[in-house]
C-alpha cells in the first residue's frame, strides 16, 4: 500500500475546475489525487473534502472571496497560475469523518484497529484473536503485500500517527488475511505450549481456517 501522509503531501487540482465545482451550488469532492467528482460519491473514493461552498449573497457588500478562504480555515490553499495547491493536514478531523465509512479500517485513535469494515475480514480477524493475532498484525500485511492507500498524518518528532486503511482489490486482501493467520495458527499449534489443549473457541477458530485437529 501506498501511504499518503497528508502532513508531506500537496493536493494540485486545476483551478478552473474547482471553480466551476465552487459556483455550482452543489456538493462536491476533492481527491487525495486531485480529482473533483460530484454526488452521489462511488463507495472507494478517498477525499480530503467534501461540501457545499454557499454562494455570496447578492446583499453582500463584498461580492469578492479569495479561493484560500471557500475551503475553510483548516485547508491552506496556493494559488499557482491554473492550479491550486492544497494543503490538507489542519482539517484531518473533518477528513476522517468523510472516509471513514469507506475505509476498510480505522487506525485513528488511540485505541488501536477494532474491527474491519468488510465482513469477511471481520470474520477472518474475530476467529483469529483466539491466537492472540491482532487487527494490527493482519493490517500490517495489507501494507506490505496489497495495492491501496494508507492515508494518515505521520510526523516523527514528537511522533504522531492516525490513519485509515483502503484495499484496492478486497479478495486478495481476504485471501493475504486468511493464508497468514492460518499459518501463524498452525505454527502455534505444533510448537506453542499454550495451544497443546484448546478451548472450544480455539477449536472452532482452527477448523474455520480449514486446520484439521
Amino acid at each position: 500500500m501506498k501511504k499518503f501522509n497528508l502532513f508531506k503531501e500537496i493536493i494540485i487540482i486545476a483551478k478552473d475546475d474547482f471553480l466551476h465545482a465552487a459556483n455550482s451550488a452543489k456538493r462536491f469532492a476533492i481527491g487525495y489525487d486531485g480529482k473533483i467528482v460530484f454526488e452521489p460519491f462511488k463507495a472507494d473514493q478517498i477525499t480530503i473534502y467534501e461540501g457545499l461552498i454557499s454562494p455570496i449573497s447578492p446583499l453582500s457588500t463584498n461580492l469578492s472571496r479569495p479561493i484560500s478562504s471557500m475551503l475553510g480555515d483548516s485547508y491552506r490553499i496556493v494559488e499557482d497560475d491554473d492550479r491550486l495547491l492544497i494543503k490538507a493536514s489542519g482539517a484531518w478531523q473533518s477528513i476522517i469523518g468523510y472516509n471513514q465509512k469507506r475505509a476498510l479500517y480505522d487506525d485513528t485513535t488511540g485505541d488501536g484497529i477494532a474491527e474491519f469494515s468488510d465482513n469477511v475480514l471481520e470474520d477472518i480477524g474475530w476467529h483469529a484473536t483466539e491466537f492472540s493475532i491482532g487487527y494490527r498484525d493482519i493490517v500490517e500485511q495489507f501494507e506490505e503485500k496489497c495495492e491501496g492507500i494508507l492515508l494518515c498524518i505521520e510526523q516523527e518528532e514528537p511522533y504522531q500517527f492516525s490513519g485509515m486503511g483502503f484495499v484496492k482489490e478486497l479478495d486478495h486482501a481476504r485471501a493475504i488475511a486468511f493464508e497468514y493467520c492460518a499459518s501463524i495458527i498452525k505454527e502455534k499449534l505444533a510448537n506453542d505450549p499454550d495451544f497443546t489443549t484448546l478451548t472450544d473457541d480455539e477449536a472452532e477458530a482452527a477448523l474455520y481456517f480449514q486446520i484439521p485437529l
